[in-house]
C-alpha cells in the first residue's frame, strides 16, 4: 500500500523533529551540529515512511543512529494510531522491540536496532523459523493493558465496509465484496472464540516485521500497528500465509500459494513454539 506522509522532503526534516534530535543528542553528550545529520530512507515499510538518521559522536568511529518513523496519511482506516502508540510504548517498557526515544506531531524517534530485516527466503530457513516461533511464544505471553476482546471479526467487517466505500460498482463485483459478509459470519460461527487460546497477537507476521541479529541469533518482532487480542492461531495462519508473499517484486500484491508451507514445515513451527517454554515435550 502506498502511503503519503508529511515527513522528509528532499532531505529537509520537520522543525519539531530537529528539536527532538538536538535534545536527544544533548542528553547523550554528542554535541550535534545539524549540518552533520545523514538521512537514509529505509525501503520496505508499508504504512509509514521510515528513515535511519545518523550523526558523528565524540568517538568518531561510532556514529549515533536512530530510526525515525513518519506516520502515513490515510492509514487510520486500518488501525487506531493512538492505540498503536500506546502499544508501542508498553512493549518498549516490557523490553520488546525498539525503545521509544521521543515523539513529535507526525511521528516518533525509535532506538535503531542493529539487526537485519528478514527476507522472504529467510522464512523458509528451518533454524530462523524455529527462532521466530520461540519469539512469537514470548510475544503471546505478554499481558497487555486494554480490552482483551477478540478484534478479528469486528476488524474484518470494518475493513470490508471501508473497501465497499472506496470501490467502484465494477470493482465491487470483480472482487465479490458483496459475498464477504456471509463468509465472515460463516467463519465466525465455525471458529468460536471459546474453543481457542486468546492472547495478545501481532497480527502482521510478514518477513518485513521480523529482524534478526546474525551473530547472536536474537529475533525481534517490530511494527505493532495491527496488534491486539486474537486467537493465537491467527498469528500462525497469518505467518504461514505470509510465506507466500514477496513484497520486493514488481507484483508485491500477488500471493504465490504454491509456496504455502507444507504440513512438515507447519508442524515444525508449531513444535518449536510449544517447546520454547521448556515445559513441554513434543
Amino acid at each position: 500500500m502506498a502511503v503519503k506522509t508529511n515527513g522528509v522532503v528532499d532531505g529537509i526534516l520537520p522543525e519539531e523533529l530537529m528539536k527532538l534530535l538536538l535534545s536527544l543528542a544533548t542528553k547523550w553528550g554528542d554535541g550535534l551540529d545539524l549540518k552533520n545529520l545523514k538521512v537514509h530512507h529505509l525501503s520496505g515499510a508499508m504504512t509509514n515512511e521510515v528513515y535511519r538518521i545518523s550523526w558523528p559522536t565524540k568517538n568518531e568511529n561510532v556514529p549515533r543512529r536512530v530510526l525515525v518513523r513518519m506516520y502515513g496519511e490515510g492509514v487510520d482506516r486500518f488501525f487506531n494510531r493512538d492505540e498503536e502508540i500506546r502499544t508501542f510504548e508498553c512493549l518498549s517498557k516490557k523490553g520488546q522491540g525498539p525503545k521509544l526515544l521521543g515523539q513529535f506531531a507526525n511521528g516518533r524517534v525509535e532506538e535503531f536496532i542493529h539487526a537485519r530485516t528478514l527476507s522472504a527466503e529467510d522464512l523458509r530457513d528451518s533454524e530462523i523459523s524455529s527462532l521466530i516461533a520461540a519469539k512469537l511464544r514470548e510475544f503471546h505471553n505478554l499481558d497487555m493493558p486494554g480490552s482483551k476482546n477478540v478484534l478479528l471479526w469486528d476488524r474484518l467487517r470494518k475493513w470490508l465496509n471501508e473497501a465497499k466505500g472506496l470501490c467502484s460498482p465494477e470493482h465491487l463485483k470483480e472482487f465479490s465484496l458483496g459475498n464477504l459478509d456471509k463468509e465472515i459470519s460463516l467463519l465466525e460461527k465455525e471458529l468460536p472464540t471459546e474453543s481457542h487460546d486468546i492472547a495478545f497477537c501481532h497480527n502482521d507476521m510478514q518477513y518485513g516485521n521480523i529482524m534478526i541479529d546474525d551473530k547472536t541469533k536474537a529475533v525481534t518482532i517490530i511494527d505493532y500497528e495491527y496488534g491486539g487480542y486474537n486467537p493465537i492461531a491467527y498469528d500462525f495462519a497469518n505467518h504461514f500465509c505470509e510465506m507466500t508473499a514477496n513484497y520486493h517484486t514488481d507484483t508485491p500484491h500477488i500471493m504465490h500459494f504454491n509456496t504455502y508451507p507444507d504440513l512438515e514445515e507447519r508442524q515444525r513451527f508449531v513444535r518449536a513454539y510449544l517447546s520454547s517454554s521448556g515445559k513441554l515435550e513434543v
